[in-house]
């Protein structure tokens, strides 16, 4: 059983009650549950000890016992104490949102570091669940006489264990970090540009990310059908080799505990060089999709990205119907930035590919430099530093052609400007 507290207060909201309903099934879908029933339950005022009201809590009672269901997703944040209410009242088991999609997450975790990290965030999660004190299980300290008496209670000990470990996952967290961050420095120095693909779950990232890189990530149309990152190497339409990277998805209310136990791997999406929006153009709440992942991204501290624009790949252009293609087509063709693409059919991934190129010249400068061959180290130099478009050699001089940091070619100029020459 899936249920929707609408908890609105008189305000307008982007989405609807109905649409977050459907999102909640499908999280529930996404890994094997069965939904027998699905209600939105209006609360006109929140009630502390169970959230949805006693008469709501009695009729999901009968319904519960009637469908002989086992698990009942509700879709809100619940207290401790309103989770344990709800499970006595209805004798099943009862999830929150918070719970369900870090049971998701738990379940599409493959590589060691994403087990490490929904690990950290279920257990930090289940630390404020710890709610019974089972005092039939204290335990006598050592001593004699009076010193003696009750010791750790199980809700204690159980605090005390959660609390090691989360220790313990913090620190390999930090080591995972410090790995990515030695890749990073790696790949700075063959400084190939960073794209990081991001999107609400099922945009069709991953599929895009095939299409581009003709990997095989795991796709599906599902909500988080892929949690682990992947990068790999491509090449535009100009020559240019870039690093594309496909992150994990972003959903409304994304839980805390995951934002925090993903830094390492979001901190990927702050490095990059270039933000892509991957957006599901085909989804009735587009709009408010596309409001959640900037929040996040500002939640990550890349708001400045926000503001000054991300580029946006319009996703799933072949789902909609020829009027709303080409509403769509006739928005993107005011904005440079926005991209209809179909990274099922291929349709606009060249066109992609330029508008990522615009937006990388756009922070770059592209200089002629002229460098006798006997100069190796401020050849080395441009390598390293700069991506070299084209390079042809006469018996003299090596001529390139590079993509350089503003700040680059004044450096370069600096250090090697007497033996060589530079081109605007």
């Amino acid at each position: 059983m899936v249920v929707h507290p609408d908890l609105r207060t008189g305000e307008t909201l982007s989405r609807t009650p109905e649409a977050r309903l459907d999102e909640a099934a499908g999280l529930a879908e996404a890994i094997d549950l069965e939904v027998v029933a699905a209600e939105v339950c209006r609360v006109s005022r929140p009630n502390a000890g169970t959230l949805l009201g006693s008469g709501n809590v009695e009729r999901y009672r009968l319904l519960v016992q009637v469908e002989e269901i086992g698990i009942a997703i509700v879709d809100a944040d619940l207290s401790p104490v309103q989770q344990r209410n709800l499970e006595q009242a209805w004798n099943c088991k009862v999830v929150d949102r918070t719970g369900l999609i870090l049971e998701i997450f738990g379940a599409r975790a493959r590589t060691k570091e994403g087990q490490l990290q929904v690990e950290l965030a279920a257990l930090t999660y289940q630390r404020s669940r710890l709610v019974r004190s089972w005092t039939h299980l204290e335990r006598q300290r050592g001593g004699y006489g009076f010193m003696g008496g009750p010791g750790e209670r199980q809700i204690e000990m159980d605090r005390r264990i959660i609390d090691d470990r989360i220790t313990r996952l913090k620190r390999d967290l930090e080591e995972v970090r410090k790995t990515r961050d030695e890749h990073r420095k790696q790949r700075r120095r063959v400084p190939y540009p960073v794209i990081a693909l991001v999107g609400y779950t099922n945009a069709g990232k991953s599929t895009l990310f095939n299409r581009l890189s003709r990997a095989t990530v795991f796709e599906h149309d599902m909500l988080f059908a892929t949690l682990d990152p992947t990068m790999r190497g491509i090449r535009l339409p100009d020559g240019q080799d870039v690093i594309l990277s496909d992150t994990v998805g972003f959903i409304s209310d994304l839980p805390t505990q995951l934002v925090a136990a993903f830094r390492a791997t979001l901190e990927e999406v702050q490095e990059a060089d270039i933000i892509v929006h991957v957006r599901d153009v085909s989804h009735p709440d587009s709009e408010a999709q596309k409001q959640d992942v900037e929040q996040v991204l500002r939640e990550l501290n890349v708001g400045t990205a926000v503001d000054e624009g991300l580029v946006e790949a319009l996703n799933k252009i072949d789902k909609l119907s020829p009027e709303q293609r080409q509403a769509v087509e006739q928005q993107a063709a005011r904005d440079p930035n926005e991209v209809p693409v179909s990274a099922q059919t291929g349709e606009g991934t060249q066109a992609l590919g330029r508008a990522i190129e615009a937006r990388l010249s756009a922070s770059f400068r592209c200089v002629d430099v002229h460098v006798p061959l006997e100069d190796g180290r401020a050849l080395a130099w441009l390598y390293d530093r700069g991506h070299v478009m084209d390079r042809h050699d006469d018996e003299r001089y090596a001529h390139l052609r590079v993509h350089l940091d503003p700040a680059d070619v004044e450096r370069f100029q600096y250090r090697h400007g007497e033996h060589v020459q530079v081109d605007n």
